[in-house]
């Protein structure tokens, strides 16, 4: 399949304000661009790249006084297929887990597993381990909250996701990662595009939060927001939780006055 894909960010600054990046689409995912992802600014602004500790695309830019307009618009293909399904991938024990794989295990700035450890215990520290033990989380986490845009802070982490029941994706995704944590699954944080493609319902398109668990000597996708395999991912980048991979970390008074988002579904080349 083939995806549009794209976004339109705008500012408004006072005075010049130095921006950090994160929207390029993640290296284990260029070899599928069909067209390139470019970063325009509108005024034109010197832009630089670089690879932070994760592996991540960042870009630096100073944003001068006044409007900038931020924002791609390319094509990426996809294999259209969903999340890959491994009901008996296992759990690794702890000691026997690679060294760079640790730090999935730690308490993260929104990833509090000192605050969650023994609900988790209580809750999923009876049932199935692995993939079994994983969904149960997920289950959990689906189920827990409710979604609202209206309940979206930048301040809020997964524990209070966890005592207010209430969130947008990244804090379904937080906490997941926290309770996966918390039961010695390493679990990183996702972020990227997801269009509304192959499901009924479509919505209004955003950056989305999901993800990712190491099992059986590899890392799979998991979705806490919408609880089910799903298609057309493009990741943008990953970390240990929202702190690692924000869109735009802006040093400096910078409003933002416009959002858009596009992730859709392309006929097929002729």
């Amino acid at each position: 399949m083939r995806i549009r894909t794209g976004f339109e960010i705008i500012y408004d600054c006072p005075a010049p304000v130095p921006m950090l990046l994160m929207v390029s689409v993640h290296p284990s995912r260029r070899q599928d661009l069909e067209t390139p992802d470019t970063l325009h600014t509108d005024p034109v602004i010197p832009t630089r790249q670089y690879l932070d500790g994760f592996g991540n695309i960042c870009t630096r830019l100073l944003a001068p006084a006044g409007r900038t307009v931020l924002s791609a618009d390319f094509i990426v293909s996809d294999t259209g297929l969903v999340d890959d399904f491994a009901p008996d991938a296992v759990q690794h024990a702890v000691e026997d887990l690679p060294e760079d794989l640790l730090v999935y295990l730690l308490s993260s700035r929104y990833c509090e597993t000192d605050r969650l450890s023994e609900f988790a215990w209580e809750h999923f520290g009876n049932g199935p381990t692995g993939w079994a033990r994983v969904q149960a989380v997920v289950d959990y986490v689906h189920n827990h909250i409710i979604f609202g845009y209206e309940h979206a802070r930048p301040t809020k982490g997964a524990f209070e996701a966890y005592t207010e029941g209430l969130g947008v994706c990244r804090d379904y995704a937080h906490l997941a990662v926290a309770l996966c944590r918390c039961l010695n699954i390493p679990a990183r944080y996702c972020t990227g595009y997801m269009g509304d493609i192959g499901v009924p319902v479509v919505g209004v398109m955003d950056f989305s939060a999901w993800f990712e668990v190491y099992l059986s000597g590899r890392w799979y996708t998991f979705d806490a927001r919408n609880n089910r395999p799903r298609m057309a991912r493009v990741l943008i980048a990953r970390g240990r939780d929202a702190t690692d991979v924000p869109i735009a970390n802006t040093f400096g008074v910078a409003n933002l006055v416009g959002f858009k988002v596009v992730s859709e579904e392309l006929p097929d080349a002729a």
